[in-house]
């Protein structure tokens, strides 16, 4: 092999930083979809309801009209509080995460897409330890299953998310599971494969189709010292489980005791 001819692994190590960078990029792509409809959604409701209140006159038609644009308002503080603690989380630090806090912020991005899918949204999430995380790297694994899942049950249907500490290996267990059509055996073995696929392209969303989803989502998980593992079967749904370690307690040093001063013993007289 001549000098100049790059070196095996450095080759492997430059495609593996490629197709991170592909991963991330596609990722951030899904991310600006979803906001972008949900923006659109709050503006189109404050629009129409700003448009009512101006033609009526009456109190009452005013009044549905002001609490409708209030309530579009506030839907659009979630949502910005939402993608505005995405944007604090882009640092490439592993620090303390709550898992449920990041659940919330997620669904918050797709509740209007859950809705106008009829999917309905079955939260258990239980008090847990925080866990060791990359807390965006972890919202864009949870973005991912959760329009999976959407995109799994195209006549709705019903999503579980649930969170729990497994005590035997000191983790938070984050489920998702969807009731849809499922994935037969012979995809099921393939499925964090990069590029490979279960869906011919993205829908009309512009969401899903490339491949890099779930390959992302593993890379994402073992990078965190956690599992991630896949259960379905065609007509029954398909479930996601990912296991991330607990925060390790610290244990606060013994406090000092000062040494008490000796007390004479008491010599009798003869």
């Amino acid at each position: 092999m001549s000098d100049q001819t790059p070196d095996l692994k450095q080759q492997v190590e430059l495609l593996k930083a490629q197709l991170a960078q592909a991963q991330k990029m596609t990722a951030l792509g899904e991310l600006v979809s979803t906001t972008t409809h949900e923006f659109n959604n709050v503006l189109m409701t404050i629009i129409n309801y700003a448009k009512l209140g101006l033609r009526h006159k009456d109190d009452a038609s005013r009044q549905k009209a002001f609490e409708k644009i209030l309530g579009a308002g506030e839907r659009a503080a979630r949502i910005t509080n939402s993608v505005l603690g995405m944007a604090r989380n882009r640092s490439d630090r592993f620090e303390p995460a709550d898992l449920r806090g990041l659940v919330e912020e997620s669904l918050v991005l797709l509740e209007r897409e859950f809705n106008k899918y009829r999917i309905h949204v079955d939260k258990q999430l239980n008090d847990v330890p925080e866990v060791i995380a990359n807390a965006n790297q972890i919202q864009q694994v949870l973005l991912n299953l959760l329009i999976n899942a959407r995109q799994a049950m195209q006549e709705g249907g019903h999503v579980l998310i649930k969170t729990e500490h497994n005590r035997e290996t000191n983790t938070v267990d984050l489920i998702v599971r969807d009731s849809g059509g499922g994935i037969p055996a012979d995809k099921l073995r393939r499925i964090f494969d990069p590029f490979f696929s279960t869906k011919s392209g993205p829908d009309e969303t512009g969401k899903g189709g490339t491949g890099l989803g779930l390959a992302s989502c593993r890379d994402i998980i073992e990078a965190h010292h956690g599992r991630i593992r896949v259960e379905s079967a065609v007509g029954k749904g398909t479930a996601f489980t990912i296991k991330l370690p607990v925060v390790a307690k610290r244990v606060a040093p013994a406090p000092i005791v000062a040494a008490k001063p000796a007390i004479p013993s008491t010599i009798s007289q003869p």
